[in-house]
């Protein structure tokens, strides 16, 4: 099935939309119309980045490459093309330069997991949490009602200076068995999974799912 709006899939639009939800920036080059979205991890998420990067291929113009960062830091990124769609994705996610939660949010699975594998965190007192801290108290807000929607039960817990949504501990396993198809191995010890007990294979056949329903823009 061809979801397609745009160049766009719907795959691949939940896959942007947990991306913006977590470490993902559109950005809008001054003297450009549209935006693009800039994908940025560390290099020891290599495989992670990797995986984005075959949904978002038919979007993209060139493959992930290695940057130097700051200090020892080396950063593995990539950008999509800039897109229309994009754009009205920034007008919705973004205002005044800074991240926002769109009022018409709705989450899906795939939105989860991939916000999960880029926010998520578990602590050794078995809580979940997503790293929310570079949102308004009132996004989180609005974040714990979607995910309402998902029959997910979260709380704004105080992090330091900083807030985070923290998942209760009867939500968990409804977490656990929304993400589980999704995450991919290298990312799993976020649930605490050991990546050599998981089926290796789960993660390509997202991606040739995902690949089967992409079009060309």
């Amino acid at each position: 099935m061809d979801n397609t709006v745009g160049s766009l899939t719907q795959f691949q639009r939940s896959v942007i939309i947990g991306t913006i939800l977590g470490d993902g920036y559109l950005r809008i080059f001054p003297g450009r119309k549209d935006a693009l979205l800039e994908i940025n991890h560390s290099y020891k998420q290599k495989e992670y980045v990797d995986w984005k990067y075959k949904i978002l291929e038919s979007v993209c113009s060139s493959p992930p490459k290695i940057r130097k960062g700051n200090g020892k830091r080396i950063a593995y990124r990539f950008y999509t093309k800039q897109l229309t769609e994009l754009t009205r994705f920034y007008r919705l996610f973004y205002k005044n330069g800074k991240k926002v939660v769109p009022q018409n949010l709705v989450l899906d699975p795939i939105i989860l997991s991939v916000w999960f594998m880029d926010d998520g965190s578990k602590c050794r007192d078995s809580d979940v949490y997503l790293n929310t801290q570079q949102l308004e108290r009132v996004d989180q807000e609005k974040l714990i009602t979607k995910l309402k929607r998902l029959d997910l039960q979260a709380t704004i817990n105080k992090d330091k200076n900083y807030c985070r949504l923290r998942f209760l501990k009867s939500s968990v396993p409804k977490l656990i068995s929304l993400v589980d198809e999704t995450v991919i191995p290298s990312m799993r010890y976020k649930l605490s999974y050991n990546p050599v007990e998981t089926d290796p294979l789960n993660a390509e056949r997202v991606i040739a799912s995902a690949i089967a329903n992409t079009s060309s823009p």
